[in-house]
This record gives structure tokens, C-alpha cells and sequence, in this order.
């Protein structure tokens, strides 16, 4: 089909995928260097913990700020300011000195939270703008798998700027995010208009685009307006396990540390097997619910099904805290990672499978709000766990990590027993 109808909305993708690889990147930076940072600075678990809280309130701020201010703005301003805030501050980890490490850490994790915030909500609004819904879900996978690339990138590039012992060179990375960003902008702002408005679609790729889309008025809807309804709340459900995603990213590193000894140096291979799986999770989870539809299963059955599929396959990584294999601990996060990316991709689609395109930014966001929520709140008691218990806390974490999906699932049916169009 897309060689006959043209496939100028990949390049729009591209973008997308290139986006979200700069916002993991930069999250991910403090995530590896902490093993190195706490030794510099003298931090404890919970100064950790408290850091990235600061990063956590932000998105969570941001998430239900941007996700509006984008659907007002548009795609393509909304995203250029989430980017620009979020390299801004992202920048500003590099001139941190030692004395007001904490504060200044904590300040400038703020500011990046809040503009990464803006992030899948922009992304998934040109999803819903470019893609139909047939293929949304895979489109998303894609963008989605991004992550794991800034995720990947983090630690060989960290590993090879920054001297291990000394800590020499730690600003350097958070540096490079500055020059990314200003090249996307520069594409964005060369290669971006809505698909009605650009003059590189053919006729044929614009009416597949919006094959199975229906008219919509372009009134600016505020997020007031999708709070009350049971299918926000449904999304915001299956958005809790953005917690356990988060204790992968910012604390995977620390985990491998204490428990195996992992350094530095040697925590590339590591994270490159983890999130190499979480990328082929994340496109295949999106294939499957749509190859389901394809087979001619509603809308409601192939996503349903398919984030149980995402639940069944996360269950085994609650042994990864008893075991004594660092290979296999590694594969089992791994595993677990590419079935939460799955389970990602889908639920960022129901929010386009039931909403028009000018709501979806403002529930993205609404949704995104509560996974930081709930990050938060696992964040601060992980550490003061790992602070009074050591790695015994650990245990905890992985069980509930393991668990959580299956009770979010119950939470999104109980929620959306049946996923219909929504009116506003």
C-alpha cells in the first residue's frame, strides 16, 4: 500500500523517532552517571531519589500543561517549545558545581522534566495526524523504540567521555543534547505542516492518511473538557506503569552496580542487550494489534489483547532481584522492558482510537501526568528502602514491577469495558 500511495509520512516519523531520541538521552545521562556522580558529590540514595522527584513533579506539571498547550499552539510550535525547554535546562546540568549539588540538580531536573513533558504528547498527536488508525499503533512502536535508543546511546557515550574514578569530563554529555536539538529543530521547522496543508503529499497518500478518520471541527478544546470522561481516566490507568519503566531507566544502572559490580566502563553492553530488546518490544507490540486488525478483530478486542499478551510476558522479572546470574538478571529486564514498549505503543493508541485528533494531545498528557505521579511516589519509597534495608529493597521493587501490569489492565476493561468514539 505504501508504495502506491507515497510515503512522505515516514519522513515525518523519522522526526518523531529522532525526537524521542534526544529526550531519552538526556534523561537517561544521570541515570548512568550516578554510580560516579554520588561518589563526587557524596549523595545518599534518598538525595537521589529526591532528585529525580524534582524531575517527576515537573513532568508531571508539564504533562498536564503541554499536552494543552500543544493542542493550542499546534504540532509544530508546541513541539519546538517543549524541545527548546527541555535542551535548555538539559544544558544547564553541565554548570552545576559541587557545593549546591543537590539544588542545582534538583533545579535543573526540574526544568528538564518539564519540557520533555511535552514530548508524547506532540508525538502522538502527529500520529493522529499523519497515520490512520489502522496503522497508528505500529507508527507509534517505531517512535516509540526511539527510547531505547537515547536509552542505548547513554552509557557508550558516557563510558567513553567520562573518566570513571575521577569523574573528569561529566558535563560533556549533557552538552551534546544541545546541538541535537537545534538540528531537529532545523528539519522540524523545514519538513513539518499538517498533512491537508503540505505541499510534498500526493493526493493519494492524503486520502489513505485520512481513510478512517472522521471530519472534525478545529475549535481549541480545553483539557477541562476530557477530565470527567471514563476513557481519559482508562489511559491514565494503563499510564501507571510508566513507574516501573522509569526505575529501569534511572536506577538500572545502580541495581547492576550493587548487586553485581557493574562500573562505568561496563555498563554499555548491559543496557545495549536490555534496550535492544525493549526496541524490537515496542515494534512488534505495535504490529501485532494491528495485524489483529487486520484479521478483522475489533478495535477493543486487538488492543485489549494484545497489552495482556505485554502483562503475561513482564511476570518473570520479579525474580531478578534473587537471582545470582548478572546475565540473566539483564535478559529478564530486558524481556520485561520490551514487553512494557509494547504495552506502550498500545496504550498511547487508545487515546487516538477514541478521541479526535484535537483532544489527543491534552489526554497524552493527562495520562502522562499520572504515570509521573506514581513515579514519584515509588522513587521516594525505593529509596528510602535501599537507604535503611540496602538491596534487600530491591526485592520489593522487581515483585511490583512484575505484578503491576495485570493490575492496570484490570483497571483500563473496568474503565473502558468497550472502546468506543468519544463526543466533545
Amino acid at each position: 500500500m505504501s508504495s502506491k500511495v507515497g510515503t512522505y509520512r515516514y519522513r515525518i516519523l523519522a522526526l518523531l523517532m529522532f525526537a524521542t531520541t534526544i529526550n531519552y538521552f538526556d534523561r537517561s545521562i544521570i541515570g548512568v552517571l550516578y554510580p560516579t556522580l554520588k561518589e563526587m558529590f557524596g549523595w545518599t540514595n534518598s538525595d537521589y531519589a529526591n532528585i529525580m522527584i524534582f524531575f517527576q513533579v515537573a513532568y508531571a506539571i508539564g504533562m498536564l500543561t503541554m499536552g494543552s498547550i500543544i493542542d493550542r499552539l499546534g504540532t509544530k510550535k508546541g513541539y519546538t517549545l517543549a524541545i527548546s525547554i527541555w535542551s535548555i535546562f538539559g544544558m544547564l546540568h553541565a554548570v552545576v558545581k559541587p557545593a549546591f549539588s543537590i539544588v542545582g540538580f534538583s533545579l535543573a531536573r526540574f526544568g528538564l522534566g518539564f519540557g520533555e513533558a511535552g514530548n508524547f504528547p506532540a508525538a502522538q498527536k502527529t500520529v493522529a495526524e499523519w497515520f490512520p488508525k489502522k496503522d497508528r499503533a505500529f507508527a507509534t512502536g517505531l517512535y516509540n523504540a526511539a527510547t531505547s535508543f537515547g536509552a542505548i546511546a547513554a552509557p557508550f557515550v558516557v563510558g567513553w567521555i567520562v573518566v570513571e574514578h575521577t569523574g573528569e569530563n561529566w558535563q560533556i554529555p549533557f552538552l551534546i543534547t544541545g546541538a541535537l536539538s537545534a538540528l531537529w529543530v532545523f528539519l522540524w521547522f523545514r519538513t513539518y505542516k499538517k498533512p491537508e496543508l503540505h505541499p510534498k503529499l500526493s493526493k493519494e497518500e492524503l486520502e489513505y492518511i485520512v481513510s478512517d478518520s472522521e471530519v472534525e471541527n478545529t475549535e481549541k478544546l480545553a483539557w477541562s473538557k476530557v477530565l470527567p470522561k471514563r476513557q481519559t481516566w482508562a489511559f491514565a490507568a494503563a499510564k501507571l506503569t510508566d513507574a516501573v519503566w522509569w526505575f529501569y531507566l534511572f536506577w538500572g544502572a545502580k541495581f547492576l552496580s550493587d548487586k553485581f559490580g557493574v562500573n562505568l566502563k561496563d555498563i554499555g553492553i548491559p543496557f545495549f542487550i536490555m534496550y535492544a530488546l525493549a526496541d524490537g518490544g515496542s515494534i512488534l507490540g505495535g504490529w501485532i494489534s494491528g495485524s489483529f486488525l487486520k484479521k478483522g478483530w475489533t478495535l477493543n478486542k486487538a488492543r485489549k489483547m494484545t497489552l495482556l499478551m505485554c502483562a503475561i510476558i513482564i511476570l518473570p522479572v520479579s525474580y531478578v532481584a534473587i537471582t545470582e546470574s548478572k546475565w540473566l538478571a539483564v535478559f529478564l529486564i530486558g524481556i520485561a522492558a520490551a514487553g512494557h514498549q509494547a504495552w506502550s505503543a498500545n496504550a498511547f493508541t487508545l487515546v487516538s482510537d477514541v478521541f479526535p485528533k484535537k483532544a489527543v494531545a491534552s489526554v497524552t498528557g493527562i495520562g502522562g501526568m499520572v504515570g509521573a505521579v506514581a513515579g514519584m511516589v515509588s522513587f521516594k519509597l525505593l529509596g528510602s528502602a535501599l537507604d535503611t534495608a540496602g538491596n534487600d529493597g530491591y526485592f520489593w521493587a522487581f515483585l511490583l514491577a512484575g505484578a503491576s501490569y495485570l493490575f492496570a489492565l484490570g483497571l483500563v476493561h473496568l474503565l473502558m469495558p468497550k472502546m468506543k468514539p468519544v463526543t466533545l
